[in-house]
């Protein structure tokens, strides 16, 4: 990436201040199934991620922002979080994209509504 991209463009990759504390004080710490990887400093006080592609805070799974944020002393490659079998696979904001909520009435989908059913009643002043 283009120096210049990396100053003006911070939405699609890390900025240039951040790769250069990656590169002087940041320890690795993992990786997700996403691609992002995760560091943070030598004692740990601060902590950060790269993100594997656009900047987009919904990409990262629940483990990891706990780790992240401090919830969690361990990060999930030493301590993994314990899931529960009802639980869903955690997946990143699907707004923008083919497999966006749609739901009857919607423009994106076909732009009708459905008809009223009667169980509504307009409020009218006294």
């Amino acid at each position: 990436m283009s120096l210049l991209k990396m100053i003006f463009i911070w939405w699609r990759s890390a900025t240039l201040g951040t790769m250069m504390t990656t590169w002087f004080s940041g320890q690795p710490v993992g990786s997700d199934q996403f691609g992002n990887r995760y560091y943070q400093t030598k004692d740990g006080k601060r902590r950060w991620v790269i993100y594997n592609g656009t900047v987009e805070a919904s990409r990262i799974s629940p483990d990891w922002h706990g780790w992240l944020h401090h919830t969690f002393k361990e990060p999930p490659t030493v301590a993994p979080l314990r899931t529960q079998p009802w639980e869903k696979t955690h997946i990143p904001n699907q707004t923008g994209t083919d497999n966006a909520l749609r739901p009857q009435g919607s423009l994106a989908r076909s732009g009708e509504r459905p008809a009223a059913t009667g169980d509504y009643e307009a409020w009218t002043p006294k």
